[in-house]
């Protein structure tokens, strides 16, 4: 990973040392891709930020990536339901990406009074009469007119006011126009069909209300499979697809049953089971308009099974893509709208940060880019590694934000490098820590359709670990320096996704916005692993 990374400019004084030049306020260059990335689907896209921002909060940005998942069924897709994404381009960095709360279809006009009323048609006669004037008196500075057209002019004009004046007293008095009633939100109701991660058993959750959490009104979210039928959307989460013996709902309005065989078949052949248990669940007929929904949020690398999930079985997708039915990100940046927006203060208190690098990591696997990236950067400048697996101590007690805020630097290094593939190691471990992120995952251009340019140091800008080790210690000595990686505080505060409650409330919203048209996903693999 060292040598192909970007580049990092830096100038030499008259004393040799290394004087660094604002690395992250440059255009990022390309340098060679690493083994495994997704680069091919970013640059298909413009550089423009997405549109993502939707939800809760908001967060500028543009985003609709070339080859959405449209093309891939070659249907339309619903109006993005949980996002709205716009494009701000402040300062001339498009990074600035809002999301915010779909509004449901209502009117917003005044409701006029009668003093509206009255002063809109008593204006409309003395409009009419001022034109008239301006013409008669510009008539008048050319050739003139005789008296007697004067005079029958005048005369009609004041027929015209009595007339006027006697039909508005026989109009019934004007009243207080109501305004128009809130048109009421379409109960939607939203099953789960699996516990997320719960090894393929029914969902047990308490149900969030959506109302109070997300500003959603109008949800029904079930765990009952009793209640299929009355579901307008369900829920499937993927890894719980692939994992566990198949456990799809019957084909509606057809008696299903067992025969001794075919639970032979399940203990025996699993796998043909399963594909038999998908076969006819993607040709079996549903409840009249309900919309399957496919829901994960690991990477593709991450994502076993999805070739062997039959073309046309679900309807819409939703996850961390921005060009998925339903976007729901890791988190987001919002404008800052109250103090208590998290995190507090412009800039984190630099006395409490002791330690220069940290890094938590759960799954330690060697054969990832990240690992090997790190064995790279240890090598010149120390880093303190939290985690389970690997050289990794346990995280102190003080909990893992605690412990990241005492460094000045946290790697947010994701497992895989995929398009949009930005996690909760951004969001939550270091924006809201108050820690700079070192950022390795997808390209810096995908980083900023979501965050200011300067916000985040890329492993891409810097031609080898040692470089980005040399960069690091400099920021460590020039305050200054570091204080401008949390600039973007000044204005915005970080939204954290919470699973499983906000994307089960964004499917119901999607549904609600959403019109009749149907739509299927043909080939779900292929617009998930581009």
């Amino acid at each position: 990973m060292g040598s192909g990374r970007g580049s990092a400019r830096k100038s030499r004084n008259a004393g040799g040392a290394p004087e660094w030049a604002e690395v992250p306020q440059e255009a990022p260059r390309a340098g060679p891709g690493r083994a495994g990335r997704a680069r091919g689907a970013v640059e298909g896209r413009d550089g423009a930020a997405p549109g993502w921002a939707a939800g809760p909060g908001p967060l500028a940005l543009e985003a609709q990536g070339a080859g959405s998942c449209e093309e891939a069924t070659g249907t339309h897709r619903p109006s993005d339901p949980g996002t709205a994404l716009s494009r701000s381009r402040a300062g001339g960095g498009g990074w600035q990406r809002r999301l915010e709360p779909q509004r449901q279809h209502e009117s917003r006009r005044r409701g006029s009074t009668a003093a509206d009323a009255r002063r809109t048609s008593a204006a409309l006669p003395a409009l009419a009469m001022g034109a008239l004037w301006g013409r008669r008196r510009r008539q008048r500075g050319g050739q003139g007119q005789p008296a007697a057209v004067l005079a029958s002019v005048a005369a009609g004009l004041v027929c015209t006011a009595l007339a006027a004046y006697a039909c508005w007293n026989q109009l019934p008095p004007l009243t207080p126009a109501a305004s128009a009633p809130r048109r009421p939100v379409r109960p939607v109701s939203v099953l789960l069909w699996w516990e997320p991660f719960g090894g393929g058993r029914s969902a047990t959750r308490r149900p969030p209300d959506c109302r109070l959490r997300f500003n959603i009104s109008g949800c029904r979210l079930l765990t009952d499979r009793a209640a299929y039928g009355e579901a307008q959307a369900v829920l499937f989460h993927h890894r719980d697809l692939v994992r566990g013996p198949p456990d799809w709902p019957p084909p509606w309005g057809v008696h299903v049953r067992l025969t001794e065989n075919q639970q032979l078949l399940t203990l025996e052949d699993e796998e043909e089971a399963a594909e038999a248990a998908v076969a006819l669940a993607a040709s079996g007929p549903r409840p009249p308009g309900q919309r399957w929904v496919w829901m994960n949020f690991e990477s593709p690398s991450h994502s076993p099974g999805l070739r062997s999930l039959a073309g046309n079985l679900f309807n819409w997708t939703l996850s961390y893509r921005v060009d998925s039915d339903i976007f729901v990100p890791y988190g987001y940046l919002y404008p800052r709208t109250h103090p208590s927006d998290q995190p507090p203060g412009l800039v984190p208190p630099l006395a409490q940060k002791q330690g220069l690098v940290a890094w938590v990591v759960s799954n330690w696997d060697e054969r990832q880019a990240r690992v090997r990236y790190y064995r790279q950067l240890s090598q010149h400048v120390a880093v303190d590694v939290f985690g389970k697996d690997g050289p990794g101590q346990p995280v102190p007690e003080i909990g893992l934000l605690q412990t990241v805020a005492r460094y000045k630097f946290y790697l947010a290094f994701e497992n895989s490098q995929h398009l949009d593939y930005i996690t909760e190691k951004l969001w939550r471990n270091a924006f809201l820590a108050g820690a700079v992120p070192v950022v390795l995952g997808p390209d810096r251009a995908n980083y900023e359709r979501f965050v200011p340019r300067g916000a985040f140091i890329h492993v891409d800008d810097f031609p080898s670990a040692s470089s980005l080790a040399a960069y690091l210690q400099f920021l460590d000595r020039n305050p200054s320096a570091y204080r401008r990686y949390f600039s973007w505080r000044r204005s915005h505060a970080v939204h954290i996704t919470s699973f499983w409650d906000e994307p089960w409330c964004r499917a119901c919203q999607a549904v609600q916005t959403a019109g009749d048209q149907p739509k299927s996903i043909r080939n779900l693999a292929g617009w998930f692993e581009r």
